[in-house]
């Protein structure tokens, strides 16, 4: 039977899970492939996630 349990990382809200972004330049390599660049989401610096609330770090 499943368990409810509470998720010990969230998924980010920027994001929504969706970490890194390729966006293609219009330009094209020498052997016919798309130049790319990969964006990591500046919320969560790539990982998806964020820490809960509670476990976040507050303070001066």
């Amino acid at each position: 039977m499943p368990r409810n349990t509470p998720a010990l990382r969230r998924v980010c809200r920027d994001c929504d899970g969706f970490a890194r972004a390729a966006i293609a330049t219009g330009t094209r390599n020498s052997d016919g492939t798309r130049t790319t660049l990969r964006v990591d989401c500046p919320a969560c610096h790539g990982t998806g996630t964020t820490a809960p609330a509670a476990l976040a770090h507050t303070g001066r």
